[in-house]
């Protein structure tokens, strides 16, 4: 299976677009950056369901099961721990 998506490293790109362009960062005003958040929100639902199912999951397991890559998933698990979701 392939890498999948990886939200860091998207994150990460999107932030660094925005700083280096006016244009884009007029693109990405309110719309896409609610497409986005509406994204993030959902893919931390299925992991919270998921682990929530499967609490011995491990990140490479969960990245697999949903299409991210293993940092993807350590990314999220670490978020959603943090902020005491799962």
């Amino acid at each position: 299976m392939g890498e999948g998506v990886d939200p860091t490293k998207m994150c990460q790109t999107l932030v660094d677009k925005v700083a280096q362009s006016k244009q884009l960062k007029a693109i990405t005003e309110p719309e896409i950056l609610v497409l986005f958040e509406s994204w993030l929100d959902e893919l931390e639902e299925e992991v919270t369901s998921y682990i929530r199912k499967h609490s011995d999951a491990d990140p490479l397991f969960l990245a697999e099961k949903l299409g991210l890559s293993e940092s993807g998933a350590v990314f999220l698990v670490t978020k959603l721990k943090n902020e005491n979701k799962i």
